[in-house]
């Protein structure tokens, strides 16, 4: 295979890519975090994708064109997802400390498998997302807005990226997860070191100290969660496997949720075309969003992919092992897309496609929908504090992501109607297995009724989790 059909045919006579490799463009630091589109824009003389540095001695190659993208993400034979492909890895020219490595390395999880491993690895997790009823799923975010925004409402200001969307997810994802709090703010905080890139050795050393004591603690205390529902899946996932599954859930779940709910309320609340329809229904909301997952999707640039083998894309010559990663945002603003046309429009890649595509794009759209549509009907008069031109945004070469959101408004009186919600997870009858997060039956026959747990691994108890932890810690950091 030398090339695909379905990309563009190629870059003009004299452009770069027709030689040797041409020097990257940086898609880290605060540069590009200003003004990514600027960036994706030069790269377009390249063609349909263009060479980049990922961080400082961090080559790749990044998909810019709609159609190329769609090419590589439905290509599974040629371009797979296993970054032990990853030859400057493999060979010390990219150290393991280097900023991107805990965003990019191999973990036994479906994100980084491929073919019957992979179907394995994700059928455990759409099995057990899909117990988790919609209805509860709205009815818990709406009560967890109404908290959060009494916490602040009196005030007539607040920071709503700090206060309100970055403090949502966390409450979900502990309770879908059966997460205590103190673990959860722990995991997003590790969370968010590693998308910045910023002392993310140390955030990476933090995110796994905390899922291992999770995972622990489910074991030796399973109930109605998903984490239960996927240690007692028929994929028999072990320890380790349930370790870096969590990886990828409690990342998707947090912090592109967050980016997603800001910068739909940043587009909402700066935009003339939503101006004077904020408090008509949900249709300008979900109009908001589709344009931010067309525009500014909170996952700007990941999907890596290897090459297994030497392969032409539209002209640029991709090696064998050299990371190749999607630009969803430029993809979605190809200028070869036939139409404009975004509200109601679902043909964007902001969730990925193919077989890897998000397995919880629904759960997660309605979270953020919900969280927006609340936020404007309690405090409708809500303007930005600042210029939106004055916004900073956090760097770093995969989300699009805001520092800040500072916002004021008329102050109003704190609800009172409504239940409290702690951050807490819901206590579950571990032998029931009865939650309003479940729906009954539970739709996939591979799936048990009742929240059970597989055996325990030798060490996994409280008395020896401490060995097991040092033992994975060590392994996970290539040890």
């Amino acid at each position: 295979m030398t090339s695909h059909p379905d990309v563009g045919t190629g870059p003009p006579p004299g452009c770069p890519a027709h030689a040797g490799r041409p020097s990257g463009e940086p898609i880290y630091g605060p540069d590009f975090a200003t003004d990514p589109t600027a960036a994706y824009e030069r790269m377009r003389r390249f063609g349909s994708a263009a060479p980049v540095q990922l961080a400082p001695g961090v080559d790749a190659t990044l998909v810019i064109g709609y159609q190329a993208a769609l090419s590589v993400l439905r290509s599974p034979e040629t371009f797979v997802k296993d970054p032990r492909r990853w030859r400057a890895l493999a060979d010390g020219t990219v150290p393991m400390d280097s900023p991107v490595v805990p965003m990019m390395m191999y973990r036994p999880n479906c994100l980084f498998a491929d073919g019957e491993e992979h179907r394995r690895l994700r059928q455990a997790v759409t099995d057990s997302l899909e117990r988790v009823d919609p209805n509860a799923l709205r009815g818990y975010v709406e009560e967890s807005a109404d908290t959060l925004i009494d916490r602040f409402c009196a005030r007539g200001e607040a920071d709503l990226l700090v206060e309100y969307a970055r403090v949502i997810p966390m409450l979900v994802s502990n309770r879908m997860f059966g997460c205590p709090p103190e673990i959860g703010e722990r995991l997003l905080a590790g969370m968010s070191g590693i998308f910045d890139g910023v002392n993310a050795e140390q955030a990476n050393a933090q995110l796994t100290e905390a899922i291992v004591e999770l995972v622990a603690l489910k074991r030796a205390k399973p109930g109605a969660d998903v984490i239960s529902w996927m240690m007692a899946h028929p994929a028999e996932l072990t320890d380790e496997e349930m370790l870096h599954q969590l990886v990828v859930l409690m990342g998707a779940g947090t912090e592109p949720e967050q980016n997603l709910i800001a910068n739909g309320l940043r587009l909402l609340l700066s935009d003339d075309r939503f101006a004077g329809s904020l408090a008509g229904g949900s249709l300008p909301v979900d109009d908001a969003l589709d344009e931010v997952l067309w525009t500014d999707p909170p996952m700007a640039n990941y999907a890596v992919h290897y090459p297994v083998h030497d392969v032409d894309l539209d002209g640029l010559r991709l090696r064998e092992g050299e990371p190749v990663v999607i630009s969803f945002a430029a993809a979605n603003t190809d200028s070869s897309l036939a139409s404009d046309q975004r509200a109601g429009n679902r043909a964007h890649l902001a969730w990925s496609a193919g077989p890897h595509a998000c397995p919880a794009q629904s759960s997660a759209r309605l979270a953020a929908s919900v969280a927006v549509e609340k936020l404007l009907d309690r405090l409708p008069d809500i303007e930005l504090a600042v210029p939106v031109d004055a916004l900073e945004w956090r760097p770093g070469p995969f989300h699009r992501a805001l520092s800040a959101l500072p916002v004021r408004f008329p102050p109003v009186p704190a609800a009172t109607s409504h239940a409290s919600v702690s951050s807490a997870p819901a206590t579950f009858d571990a032998t029931s297995g009865e939650t309003s997060w479940k729906p009954s039956p539970a739709p996939s026959p591979s799936t048990p009724p009742a929240a059970t747990s597989t055996g325990r691994e030798p060490g996994s108890a409280p008395g020896g989790r401490r060995r097991w932890w040092n033992s994975l810690a060590g392994w996970w950091r290539g040890q």
